[in-house]
């Protein structure tokens, strides 16, 4: 039997404060609809929650690095001197999440940091599943520098076809303790949480250590640049620590919730383009010129209410996603144009009604593909894929010490 990278860990739940303001959604959805982040400030204004300690994507434009470590630091380290945190010691935290394709089943642990490795050509036990992109890496590694605590919007995949690890705790809630039960803010769906520990964590232990006889464990489904920031800490902090320190050290791990691929609430979905300040024009020429042939996979284009369909090359769906990708970072770099990153189609026609712009609808990928190609060919290209809808991402909750 091999050795699992995911643990049980001690981990922080919030206790005396309303768990609907207190849980948000991860800070890289909603990039480009600066509202849905003003209503949850409006909302979080003078209550305790998450919200305050972490920094949107939407909001990166506006605030300096260093001044939002620090202000993070401050706002974990009052929370940490009220008290407000149970802690869990030695445990899992299994959670039931309703999200668009039903019940999405999870268990919160640590992942072990020296069994990952986010780089192209890694053969370690656990990897990333798209490019990273390396100038996204400092921003996130100075607020993990600067941070007390950690808390994760990462979620990282097994391949269980037996449904050995996480469906059994199903059947076993009654006799487990509910940690919370509510309802998440902006159409988040219910999420319900219970303890798992003593012989009830060791037998998951044993579950995944089985999973462990094959080279590849885990696959980071989303969260990858806070994963890939984490190792990047990781590896500088490792470098001031004797070897025994560093066994045992909490910034050796990082929180995430597993989830089985397998799982019929696991849903694949495409991450749409959308190309801002170009002549949607010239960048249509571009496509048709550059990427449309006979054969391939259907990308939906979009700009004021019309719409065309192409077919784009490539032998495989990473294929085709590095060969759009390549020619829309080309020509936003040459005309000056930006790309951004949409999870909902509803988004990407809000964006693109006025016509200043060009949304790409991406195909989606099969997830039967997503350890296979891992496996046998690397990382896909960045932007990808996504695990459900933009609203079923993983809202922040659960909490872990890092120093």
């Amino acid at each position: 039997m091999g050795k699992s990278a995911f643990v049980p860990g001690d981990i922080l739940i919030p206790s005396g404060v309303s768990m609907e303001d207190w849980s948000v959604i991860a800070c890289d959805q909603f990039t480009s609809e600066r509202r849905y982040w003003d209503r949850v400030a409006e909302r979080t204004r003078g209550k305790m929650s998450t919200f305050h300690m972490m920094l949107p994507e939407a909001y990166l434009g506006d605030a300096q690095p260093k001044d939002t470590a620090g202000a993070i630091r401050n706002v974990m380290e009052s929370y940490l001197s009220a008290g407000i945190f149970e802690t869990l010691g030695d445990s899992f935290v299994y959670v039931e999440r309703n999200v668009t394709g039903g019940v999405r089943r999870g268990l919160v642990g640590v992942l072990d940091l020296e069994a990952y490795d986010y780089s192209i050509s890694s053969a370690a036990p656990v990897r990333a599943s798209e490019g990273t992109v390396m100038e996204r890496l400092p921003a996130r590694a100075l607020i993990r520098e600067a941070a007390p605590l950690e808390m994760p919007h990462a979620m990282v995949l097994i391949s269980d076809p037996k449904r050995s690890v996480l469906e059994p705790l199903h059947r076993k809630t009654l006799s487990m303790r509910e940690l919370y039960d509510f309802e998440l803010m902006e159409d988040g769906g219910r999420i319900r949480g219970w303890q798992v520990e003593g012989k009830l964590a060791e037998s998951v232990n044993e579950a995944l250590s089985a999973l462990a006889e094959k080279p590849l464990q885990i696959v980071v489904g989303d969260g990858n640049h806070s994963l890939a920031a984490a190792k990047e800490f990781w590896l500088k902090l490792k470098k001031t620590l004797s070897p025994e320190e560093a066994e045992h050290h909490p910034a050796r791990y990082a929180l995430a919730e597993l989830c089985n691929v397998y799982d019929d609430a696991v849903l694949f979905e495409p991450i749409h383009r959308v190309v801002f300040n170009v002549d949607p024009d010239k960048l249509m020429d571009v496509v048709r010129e550059k990427l449309v042939c006979a054969e391939g996979r259907t990308v939906t284009c979009v700009c004021g209410g019309k719409k065309e369909t192409v077919h784009v090359r490539g032998k495989s769906f990473g294929g085709m996603i590095e060969a759009f990708q390549d020619s829309l970072e080309e020509y936003a770099v040459l005309s000056g144009g930006n790309i951004d990153y949409i999870h909902d189609e509803d988004a990407l026609y809000r964006l693109t009604k006025d016509g200043d712009c060009v949304g790409f609808l991406m195909p989606a990928m099969d997830k039967a593909e997503l350890f296979s190609t891992v496996e046998g060919n690397g990382v896909f290209p960045k932007k990808s894929f996504s695990i459900g809808r933009a609203r079923d991402k993983r809202y922040y909750l659960e909490c872990r010490r890092i120093k």
